[in-house]
Formats: C-alpha cells, structure tokens, sequence
C-alpha cells in the first residue's frame, strides 16, 4: 500500500530549496539506526525523507535517503525483480515477499518494503535498474510511536488466525505537514486514522473511524482502512480510503481530532470478495482520477469529479453502487503502484511466483 504524498509539487518545490544536510535538520532528523521487527507501508515526506512503517512495533521512522536531483525522469523496469533480490539476498524468490513500494517524488528511485524468510529488509530500485539494499545503521532519522496499538497476540486458529499488532498500520501518507497513518486501535471502536505533525512530535490516540458497508448493510467500526489516498475537493482537503469488500469512503481532513469519533460518507460499493491493494490520485487532461490494484477487481479508474456530492449509501447494497469507474483491462496482476511523475505510475505485477517492476503511462 504505498502512499504517496499530498500535493507533490509542493514537497519537490521544499526538496529542492533544502539541500540535503539542511534538510535533515530542519526535519528534526539526528544521527542514528532503525532496527526493523516488521517492514508495512511506505511513503515519502518532504526533503525526499523515506516514511517507514513497523506495524510489530508500532512505530513510524522516518530516515533521509540523501538523493537530490531534479523531479523524475525516465523509467524504471525490472524483470524478475523479486528473483534478483532474493539472489543478492541469497535466498530463493519463494521466500522473498515484496510488502510494498514507493517511488521518490525527486529521483524516482523506488523503495521496496521486502520481507526475506520473514525478516524486514528495505532496497531500493534506481531509474537506471540497480538494486541494493537500503542500509538503516548510521543514518539521519526520527521516529514516532503509536500510542494506542492492539496488542501483540495471536488469536483464533486455521484461516481465522490472527495478530492485531500487525494491523497497527495499514497505510500512511504525508500530508500537508502531518503524517496521516491508518490502522487498528485498542480502543472499542479499532479502526483508526492517527496524524502526527512532521517533524515528529507527540503521535496522539487518533480518530476512531465508522462506515457503512453497503455488501454487510451495517455500520462497522472494527475493519481497517486498507489503503486510502489524500485529495483536495473544491478546496476541501479530504481522504479517500477503500475497505476490504468493497466500500469507498470519503472523510474531511478537517474531522480528524484526537479522541473524536467519525463516521465516513461511503461514496461507493466496488464489489465484495475482494481487497483493495493500493490507490493513487493523479490528473489527466485537466480533470482528476483515483487509480486503484485490487486482488480478484483488477485496476479502477476512477474519476474524482462529483465525489463531493455523490450521495452517502446507507442501505444495504447487492453488486455495485455509487460512483461509476473504469476497469483498465490492459493491467492485470498489479499489486502495488505509485505515481512517478505527472504522466507515468510505477506498477509490481506479481503472476506465477514471478514480480516484475513496470513504468506505464497513467490511463
């Protein structure tokens, strides 16, 4: 679920006034090593600053990956990427999951969150197509932990096995001068959107989230957001986040207080049995669109105009409903994406035990 940051063009602008030591400062960012207990969702702040998630730990990092260049240019494509990794890692690519990606809004380097027989490892993936592993000893970082996590236990058993700590993050995006992180709480009602400024102060309990689940035809409180993006409409920023089966839920930046209870205006039924995997907001011939991998729904395009005003579900609902989309057909096994640059997404398409890393031209 790789997030992506709010208005880029602002963070390349602050990127390219900060050189890279001054930026460290500035963004509160000191001498130090992060130790990994589990690698979740990733994204970029501003100064090119890698966000990365511990959901087992709870705890956000963020850590400078010192490139400076100007915006994005040209493509990265990677064949068998997850077999040249598990190579260098010397393992075999069954035993190499590739947890999620995000591509540098300055560079275009992409960061892989990979696990390794279970371990967390960080690469990264230059436009040029070399691979190398993403040290964390000795690098300038910050972190910050989250206050109100479920706890770290194994519950149920089979299929319905389950730890909670590991869905203490479910994505985070940097917005606007906060970290926005999506996730479980312990708290009665789980489901939690947490916003801390940046640089790191004080993370605190966060936003309990309702929705109503047009397939289910209740309100729910205790699913998590799986992945959501940040967006401006008419002026009104706002958070799009998408739910397993498939609500699509619309919440005002502005409702998001500590200990405040919200509940989401659900703007569309996707269609259940299925989980979205990752979403990005990008803008074509003038108008705005939401691009979002999903695991049995394939690729949605779907247009941001009227998302303001469409009419809250709150009945039960058999199929689809709500705002209209697009199936893109010419992308297929896409588990991650984020935007490159105004015209291009990076995409992981992982068929057959084979992950190949792609540039496309946004549809």
């Amino acid at each position: 679920m790789t997030r992506r940051t709010w208005l880029p063009l602002v963070v390349l602008i602050a990127a390219c006034l900060l050189p890279a030591g001054v930026a460290s400062a500035d963004l509160g960012l000191k001498a130090g090593s992060v130790e990994l207990k589990s690698v979740g969702p990733l994204a970029f702040g501003p100064g090119g600053v890698l966000l990365i998630s511990d959901p087992k730990a709870a705890t956000i990092y963020a850590v400078a990956t010192n490139e400076s260049a100007d915006a994005a240019k040209g493509e990265v494509n990677v064949p068998g990427i997850n077999g040249k990794i598990a190579s260098m890692l010397g393992t075999s690519a069954s035993n190499v999951r590739i947890v999620d990606m995000a591509a540098n809004p300055i560079t275009g380097t992409v960061y892989l969150a990979v696990t390794r027989s279970g371990k967390p490892i960080v690469m990264r993936v230059t436009l040029a197509g070399k691979i190398s592993e993403f040290a964390l000893s000795n690098v300038r970082m910050s972190s910050a932990s989250i206050p109100n996590a479920p706890e770290d236990k194994t519950t149920g058993s089979g299929r319905r096995q389950r730890n909670n700590r590991l869905f203490s993050v479910t994505d985070l995006a940097y917005v606007d001068g906060r970290v926005i992180i999506a996730g479980l709480s312990n708290e009665q009602f789980a489901s939690n959107l947490r916003e801390v400024p940046f640089p790191f102060k004080e993370l605190h309990g966060g936003t309990a989230i309702e929705i109503y689940h047009g397939a289910h035809g209740k309100y729910e409180t205790r699913s998590p957001v799986r992945t959501f993006v940040p967006i401006d409409l008419a002026g009104d920023p706002q958070i799009i986040a998408a739910y397993t089966c498939t609500p699509l839920v619309r919440i005002p930046l502005a409702d998001l207080q500590p200990g405040k209870k919200v509940r989401g205006t659900t703007v569309a039924e996707l269609g259940n049995r299925n989980r979205p995997l990752d979403i990005i907001a990008y803008k074509k011939g003038g108008q705005g669109f939401l691009l979002m991998a999903n695991s049995s729904r394939g690729v949605m395009k779907i247009p941001t105009k009227g998302l303001d005003t469409q009419k809250h579900i709150e009945t039960r609902v058999s199929g689809k409903a709500g705002q209209e989309y697009e199936t893109i057909a010419s992308l297929t096994n896409v588990t991650q994406l984020d935007k490159l640059n105004n015209d291009h997404a990076v995409i992981l398409v992982e068929a057959d035990g084979n992950a190949d890393l792609k540039t496309v031209a946004l549809p």
